[in-house]
């Protein structure tokens, strides 16, 4: 085999290269070479150089231990130590790569390291195109860069928009979370990642899912929409549109939200909702409503705003602005609600009106103490110009007892007895076993004690400065079978769930659905946008090598 200089060859091919300029592509230039071999016959048709081998192809330098240099095919193949840089701002290391000047297409192998100046890919294998400055990976890689470290099955990196594509099993790995999906597309600069079909976000803190969805890694904020949500330790928050901010552990959600306790079993739904976690507190509005367990049934609190606050073992539910409620056997609504988890007190404020079946009841302030180790209703207080009113079961008129204040007892969440204290006034229709009106009791007294049997009154006693009497029916005028303020507000009561929401309330709940079904329906989008994706990379297959 018959060795020369590398300055020998240099004096060869410069006339051919001088002579290729105005042609394209491109020739490869050999910089240098401690050695090379023309007539080698290991590889026919190929130079072979040995010893700090460097090349140069239109702003890329290439360095090496050894290389075949196929001058007609314009084609490298490098080994041992090989470096490839473009610029100041791409280096790639492997043990072996090869390189085509006429399409600018390489292919590495072995330990193979890509570099820039803020991340570092590490593969066994890796394509890089020139033309579109995009390098593709299937052997599963590494990327690192300050806060993160990203690894996948396969991978394509965009060196000008320096941006990664994943489409199999990425793990996003920061200090603080870790993302897994597989289709994610990653900015580095920015940090920004891009979530599509399944994919999760876990941390200490909580775990989210989305199957579409933005993180900043850098801001720490994430925008997750499509059957998004967020998991506590104690709360569960779903949504059409979810935001996250882990520095302040806020989240917001918008239309369709639902937010469950985790631990006091209760759900709150609307269509936006705000969560501070670190406060231990979140506000529902538009259409808002809390439903909570109460003894196998359950209890549904609406008003426009709802605020929960407080850990779990101390909830406190506040509705306020034309609050109600409702459950099978009790229903109401007053101006605000404060409900405590801890206390079982839930006091209605501001014009309350309460209905346990037939009954209706009204004072200035009402409290409704419930049973915690039951969790049913255990007693009811009315203060200030408490007032029970009922229909007379046979006929037209109204049973009526006012007072001071109200102490009522529940058994079975039914009202079973109730006393009235100060200043009581009484109506009510006496009737015989056989049902037929014996007489009108009116009358006066300190305070009365009611017993009440199939939800209606039983028995009455009356005790302390008795005044009045039982008068036939036709010896009572209408005028005065009503007690001064009564009010019938039958047509006002509350007998479903759905009569809880004011009609407004109703058409922007319908309105808010229908749109989101539409959106749902003609969106689509992961699923769009995965079919591209696997259908670009079909049609723009990485380069192959050439086998000589």
């Amino acid at each position: 085999m018959k060795k020369i200089s590398f300055f020998i060859i240099i004096a060869i091919l410069f006339s051919e290269i001088y002579n290729g300029l105005a042609q394209t592509p491109k020739k490869i230039i050999i910089e240098y070479s401690d050695f090379a071999d023309i007539n080698q016959t290991e590889i026919p048709d190929a130079f072979l150089l040995t010893g700090n081998v460097r090349i140069n192809h239109d702003g890329v330098k290439m360095f090496c231990n050894k290389a075949y240099y196929f001058q007609k095919e314009n084609y490298i193949k490098a080994f041992g130590d090989v470096r490839m840089v473009q610029g100041d701002t791409l280096f790639m290391n492997s043990k072996y790569a090869e390189y085509n000047g006429n399409v600018k297409q390489a292919y590495a192998t072995g330990n193979v390291v890509m570099r820039s100046p803020d991340m570092t890919l590490a593969t066994d294998t890796l394509n890089f195109d020139r033309n579109t400055q995009q390098a593709y990976y299937t052997t599963y890689g590494t990327i690192t860069n300050k806060d993160n470290i990203l690894k996948s099955k396969s991978g394509r990196y965009f060196a000008s928009e320096k941006k990664f594509q994943f489409l199999t099993a990425v793990t996003i790995t920061n200090p603080k979370y870790v993302v897994k999906s597989n289709h994610l597309d990653y900015y580095n600069n920015s940090g920004h990642s891009y979530l599509f079909g399944p994919s999760t976000i876990t941390s200490e803190q909580n775990f989210i899912y989305t199957e579409k969805g933005f993180y900043d890694s850098k801001k720490n904020v994430g925008h997750f929409l499509r059957k998004s949500y967020i998991k506590y330790k104690d709360r569960l928050i779903e949504g059409d549109s979810l935001y996250y901010d882990r520095k302040i552990e806020f989240a917001s959600a918008t239309n369709n939200v639902k937010i469950t306790d985790t631990i006091n079993k209760g759900i709150i739904k609307g269509h936006y909702a705000e969560v501070y976690k670190q406060k231990d507190s979140l506000f529902v509005t538009k259409r808002a409503v809390a439903i909570n367990l109460v003894d196998k049934d359950s209890v549904y609190i609406h008003g426009k705003v709802l605020m929960v606050t407080g850990k779990p073992e101390n909830r406190i539910i506040r509705a306020f602005k034309n609050a109600r409620f409702y459950k099978t056997d009790l229903s109401g609504k007053c101006d605000s609600i404060h409900s405590s988890q801890k206390t079982n007190l839930t006091q209605l404020i501001g014009k309350p009106i309460l209905w346990n079946f037939e009954n209706q009841m009204t004072g200035d302030v009402m409290h409704l103490i419930g049973n915690k180790e039951t969790e049913k209703l255990d007693s009811l207080k009315v203060l200030n110009n408490a007032f029970l009113i009922s229909k007379d079961t046979l006929g037209t008129g109204y049973n009526q007892v006012k007072g001071l204040n109200l102490y009522g007892k529940f058994k079975d969440n039914k009202l079973y007895e109730a006393d009235v204290v100060k200043n009581t006034e009484v109506v009510y229709f006496m009737r015989n076993d056989a049902h037929e009106l014996i007489g009108i009791n009116k009358n006066v007294s300190s305070k009365i004690n009611m017993t009440l049997n199939e939800n209606t009154i039983d028995t009455m006693t009356f005790f302390t400065n008795i005044d009045g009497d039982i008068y036939p029916e036709k010896d009572l005028p209408e005028n005065a079978r009503k007690l001064r303020g009564f009010i019938w507000r039958g047509d006002e009561r509350i007998k479903s769930k759905e009569d809880i929401f004011p009609p407004e309330e109703n058409e922007m709940n319908d309105k808010i659905i229908k749109e989101s079904k539409a959106a749902m329906e003609k969106e689509n989008l992961p699923l769009k946008v995965r079919k591209e994706t696997l259908d670009y990379d079909k049609n723009n297959p990485p380069p192959k090598p050439i086998n000589k």
